[in-house]
Formats: C-alpha cells, structure tokens, sequence
C-alpha cells in the first residue's frame, strides 16, 4: 500500500522560534520517511502564511536530498541555517559510498545533470563527473542505475517506481484542499478527535491495504471539519477516523499526529 499525507502551510503557525519550526519540520520528515510516505502535499488554510509555506516546503525537500547533492541544489539561505542540527534520515538514497571503485552495476544513486565545456555529465558526488546522455535541463534532479561498475562508472535514468527500495518522498503544494481530494481518485482518511475509533475499523483497513491511501491532517487552530466545512461530506471514498481514542492530552501535535497515525496505520494494513 501506498500512503500520501496532506498538511496544512499553517503547520508551523505555533512554533515561536525559526530554530522550533525547523526542528518540527525535522520531525514530519523523519516520521515520513520511517513509514515510507510516498508525497507529502501542503496545502493553503486560512491561517497559513508564505514565509512559513516557503519554509516547511524547501526544507522538508533538503532533508529528503542526499547529502552530497545538498550543495548543489540549494543555496545558501536562511532557511537551511538549523538544517546542520536536525537528525538525518539515512534512508536508502542517502547511505551511499563515497568511493567510486565501490560502485557495481546494478547499483543506483541520485545525480543532477550538469553542462561542462558543452556536453551533458550527471554529478553523483564523486569527483569525476559522468557522462550522461539527456534532454534533461541542467541542474535537474535524477535517478540513475550503473550499467557497469567502477572504474568504466556508465548510467542509465531510471524512475523512482523501479526502485524496491524506499526512495524517498516527494513535495507538492496544494492550492484548494477539497478540489484535490475530489479528484485524489483513491480512499481518503481524515484524521480526527470526532472520527470513528479504529479499533472499530479493521475491516476497511482491510479493503483498504492496496489502495494508494490518502491521510489529511488538520493545523494547530483547526481540525479537518472546520478547514473543509461541509464540503468534508462530498470527498468521495472518504472516511473520518480517530486514531488516538481516549487520548489524555487536550490537543495532539501535528508531528505527533503523523508519527502516532502512521505508526497504527503500519500495524492495521500488515498482511
């Protein structure tokens, strides 16, 4: 099963400091990628602000980046100046050699298309750049798969979704919440306090568990019902659940939030 979540631009609205929204942000990240969330859509809520969205938008894509490519896709910014604090996520991508004569073939690593004195190579951390044959525009983001090993170092571009690995998330922005949900074309669950308890649910999850699911979480000020309305109702294949039945504390976090659902939804669609 595929999981996508949604969060709001106001996700970080609460977070006093640049240093606290960073170290949210961190937290979304390292959550997505322990349960292998395939996007991670923002979309706008009435609250939400352009600083913020910029902010939990481009770092949430720097983390994702390995670590040997982060130099050459962002510039310096005030936006990264807490990323050297936050915990890496070491997926797949990122824990990558260093060396080229370890490389094999069959082995994949992220790249950027790069020109040099007119012919097209792709950067995959190593001091030498290999040559790449492409319409791809320079400083685009690329998977590639060695077709030969160290030391002939010859590629192919390859698509995330031939990867049995986890590969990573992606980012996208969102402009209507209720406009994409609609047209999401798989089942769709909202997250709430005032959803069904799932330990009553177990048979949708169970229908659910090849389906590409869609999670919708709610800001810090507002829950799903008072962002959508009553346009909650016409989200088609949709359903309202509660994963924290009983919960002790007035509120639950949004990092929380990701981390407690993904965490349950784990365990409820393991065959």
């Amino acid at each position: 099963m595929k999981v996508s979540i949604a969060i709001p631009d106001s996700s970080l609205s609460e977070e006093p400091t640049p240093l606290d929204k960073a170290m949210k942000i961190s937290q979304i990240a390292r959550a997505c990628s322990i349960f292998h969330v395939n996007t991670i859509y923002i979309y706008k809520e009435q609250s939400g602000s352009d600083r913020d969205r910029s902010l939990l938008r481009n770092l949430l894509r720097y983390l994702e980046t390995p670590q040997y490519l982060r130099k050459i896709l962002y510039p310096i910014s005030d936006e990264f100046q807490f990323a050297g604090s936050l915990s890496p996520l070491k997926i797949p991508s990122h824990v990558q050699t260093s060396d080229p004569k370890k490389i094999k073939a069959g082995d994949v690593r992220d790249g950027v298309v790069v020109q040099y004195k007119g012919k097209k190579f792709v950067n995959v951390g190593f001091e030498q750049l290999i040559p790449f044959y492409s319409k791809d525009d320079d400083g685009k983001r690329i998977i590639v798969k060695f077709k030969e090993g160290y030391p002939a170092l010859t590629v192919k571009q390859i698509e995330k979704e031939e990867i049995s690995q986890y590969w990573g998330y992606d980012v996208k922005e969102v402009s209507n919440l209720g406009t994409f949900l609609t047209t999401w074309g798989s089942s769709v669950i909202f997250t709430s306090r005032k959803g069904k308890p799932i330990h009553k649910t177990q048979k949708y999850f169970d229908e659910v568990s090849r389906e590409h699911l869609m999670l919708v979480f709610g800001s810090p000020k507002k829950g799903v019902h008072e962002i959508l309305g009553n346009t909650i109702g016409n989200i088609p294949k949709s359903q309202v659940l509660n994963f924290f039945s009983d919960q002790a504390t007035e509120t639950v976090r949004l990092e929380e939030a990701i981390l407690g659902t993904l965490a349950v939804l784990n365990t409820l669609t393991r065959n």
